[in-house]
């Protein structure tokens, strides 16, 4: 298996869970958001910044998201799956995103983007795949 990043779903988040639904229609948002900059700009802009069809698999009863990229060699595949984890006696939701063997730079590019858009949207705290670790939660000082 390739290297994953993750984003925590914490007391500051938006929601408390999130489902598979739930992150395509995060990504729906984000093609749609691209598209209205590309017709201000006057190109394809949603092409370029979601180079991926989206599709939910199950595989051994664990669901996921492949997102599988569009006729170019740039982009192959990145996977997305939800799960909860215990952390301290509680329950941590989290959102995976999984760079397969055999991704490319532009996977692992695109899939930094993605993992801070969803971090954003969902206010929680993303551990990147460096290990580098960012907030998107308002937190008290």
């Amino acid at each position: 298996m390739g290297k994953s990043a993750w984003i925590y779903l914490v007391e500051g988040s938006t929601q408390q869970k999130v489902s598979l639904d739930d992150i395509e229609a995060a990504f729906n948002r984000y093609m749609e958001m691209t598209s209205h900059t590309g017709e201000q700009l006057g190109w394809k802009y949603a092409d370029a910044a979601f180079p991926y069809t989206v599709a939910q698999k199950d595989e051994n009863g664990t669901s996921f998201l492949l997102l599988t990229g569009r006729d170019t060699p740039l982009y192959k595949h990145l996977l997305v799956g939800v799960g909860q984890t215990q952390a301290n006696g509680k329950d941590r939701h989290h959102i995976q995103l999984v760079l397969p063997t055999g991704s490319t730079h532009g996977d692992m590019a695109k899939a930094n983007e993605f993992c801070r858009y969803l971090a954003k949207t969902f206010q929680g705290e993303l551990h990147l795949f460096n290990g580098r670790v960012m907030y998107f939660y308002p937190r008290k000082l």
